[in-house]
């Protein structure tokens, strides 16, 4: 068994403990399925010298199962009602355990205590996209995400160039990482069990390297209207003519292309061209 709570009698009991109803408003669905939280493991390959964020935790159901295989665990929890609940549940190895309170977009990543090296949780799904982005962006210290999340945000992490869930988060998370795996979670792995499918992704960091730094703004304005060509996105997001014409002309992208065609490597080159253009004008362009 890796997590005394990955089933439905200990969740309840919890609960019922603790008076507490599940909060949809948090998204809350709480893993029971211990066979999952075991696939969650062996994806993160924990070892005594990492430290691990949590965001989520819940009633410690992972928590549980992380904090004796790994040195630390930072879990971050939104609801102040779970406070006393993982208090209890994650007692027997409570000084491995770095319990912040707060919401982790606001907590990450001046808030955190410790220096995490693994991001492994069950997200909460209204937000999970956001987070990933966020922590590889902002927590150069993580080596490797293991994340539950809705299955189509899974699919648009791990999509290629050219398919109708490419876009724009999926070649700017592309800049700072790669996917290492993944694997399928139905709904009745959860208690109450969700609308949706979710799945599990492991994501390795691996920055793309020469990166500018305006490569994230510039996918953004090619994917802005993702039906016109990338020339009248971008120009209808501000960027001159000339100067993506001098760009496009030097990276060797057609302007008659679509953004969804071009692939994370593409965009460095063309933001790196765009700079080169827009100097070559004089300072005009975005």
């Amino acid at each position: 068994m890796h997590s005394w709570l990955a089933n439905q009698s200990a969740t309840r009991d919890v609960l019922d403990e603790f008076g507490l109803s599940t909060k949809h408003r948090l998204g809350q669905n709480f893993l029971v399925d211990d066979t999952v939280i075991g696939r969650i493991l062996d994806l993160a390959e924990l070892d005594p010298s990492d430290v691990v964020l949590e965001v989520g935790p819940g009633i410690g159901t992972l928590t549980v199962a992380m904090l004796p295989r790994a040195g630390a665990v930072c879990a971050v929890e939104a609801d102040r009602q779970l406070e006393p609940v993982l208090a209890e549940t994650c007692a027997q190895d409570s000084e491995r355990l770095n319990l912040v309170m707060g919401d982790a977009l606001r907590v990450i990543p001046d808030g955190l205590p410790l220096e995490p090296g693994k991001f492994v949780s069950n997200l909460p799904y209204q937000v999970a996209a956001t987070l990933i982005l966020k922590v590889f962006s902002e927590v150069p210290s993580v080596r490797r995400a293991v994340v539950m999340v809705q299955a189509e945000v899974a699919d648009r992490i791990c999509a290629a160039p050219g398919s109708k869930t490419y876009g724009a988060y999926t070649a700017k998370l592309a800049l700072l990482g790669r996917v290492t795996g993944r694997f399928e979670v139905g709904p009745g792995s959860f208690n109450p069990p969700p609308h949706v499918n979710s799945a599990v992704v492991r994501i390795d960091r691996a920055p793309l390297e020469g990166v500018p730094s305006s490569t994230p703004a510039v996918i953004d304005a090619a994917f802005a209207q993702r039906r016109k060509t990338i020339r009248n996105s971008m120009a209808s997001s501000g960027y001159e003519k000339a100067v993506l014409d001098a760009a496009f002309a030097a990276c060797g992208i057609a302007p008659s292309v679509r953004a969804e065609t071009l692939s994370p490597g593409d965009f460095v080159r063309l933001a790196a061209a765009l700079e080169g253009a827009a100097a070559g004008e004089g300072g005009a362009g975005a």
